[in-house]
């Protein structure tokens, strides 16, 4: 923790006066980026994805709910991983509690992985999530949202993630789609995907920790996530299969840059 001066009351106030006018102008840059991203053109989805979902198979518009705004997490769970990505599932503890909220809104939200549906449902039950969660299993729906990789698309270790080439610890990484169907023609569009540490704005305990004096407090660990836990293991308890891919065992001493996860959650995405 930083030494801080220690001032009168109306210093203080003269002070918290001048980072207001800041908070301000951040909030107004917020509001006109939120108009620009909603004003991005839209592609046509001509996949027919299915699903595997506690109902039996599903399709994509299926998982609209009736709705016509969709949003899609995309969660690191793979076929072969014995339970879900701590880092994936932080953000998620986040977003149980909007459903009615957004379906207020005209919005249903889904979360998407390659693991199977009894993993998967296994899995939910511990988390005591109640956000709808289906199985991409036998489809290539991951793979062209750029959040699974198969060995063919790594080119010299390298994936398209987060809108460029780059080098990925894991064939599964994090993100979140957004897709509207058209009431009258039930065609679906791809609107928005956001990766990496876009994916912040979902997360509230960074939005009050970025309130209190120590902050994150992640600068001296070897990566930005590295103390995040389940949330029924904080009292010591390890992980399922910690030698998978998204909780890889750090070959060297030398930290991982500040703002960056080797589960690919906390990299920076500029």
């Amino acid at each position: 923790m930083n030494i801080h001066q220690i001032v009168s009351e109306e210093q203080w106030i003269a002070s918290r006066r001048a980072l207001l006018a800041k908070e301000k102008q951040l909030t107004r840059q917020r509001d006109e980026l939120a108009r620009q991203r909603r004003d991005l053109p839209w592609v046509r989805v001509e996949q027919d994805y299915t699903f595997d979902s506690p109902q039996g198979e599903v399709t994509l518009a299926d998982l609209f709910g009736g709705r016509s705004q969709l949003i899609v997490y995309h969660f690191m769970f793979g076929p072969d991983w014995k339970e879900g990505c701590p880092s994936c599932s932080f953000v998620c503890d986040h977003l149980d509690g909007t459903l009615p909220h957004l379906a207020a809104r005209d919005v249903s939200l889904v979360m998407i992985s390659r693991a199977p549906l009894t993993k998967i449902q296994a899995f939910q039950k511990r988390m005591g999530w109640r956000l709808p969660w289906v199985s991409s299993a036998g489809s290539d729906f991951n793979y062209d949202y750029h959040v699974s990789f198969a060995p063919d698309q790594r080119v010299d270790g390298k994936v398209d993630y987060n809108y460029t080439t780059q080098a990925f610890p894991s064939d599964e990484a994090p993100g979140a789609s957004v897709f509207y169907k058209d009431p009258v023609t039930g065609e679906i569009f791809h609107t928005y995907s956001v990766y990496s540490r876009g994916l912040d704005q979902l997360i509230g305990t960074y939005t009050l920790l970025d309130l209190v004096p120590n902050g994150r407090d992640e600068d001296n660990l070897n990566f930005g996530m590295e103390w995040v836990r389940h949330h029924d293991r904080y009292n010591g308890g390890g992980f399922a299969d910690p030698d998978k891919p998204y909780w890889p065992k750090v070959e060297s001493t030398a930290p991982v840059a500040k703002g960056q996860s080797t589960c690919g959650c906390g990299k920076d995405m500029h």
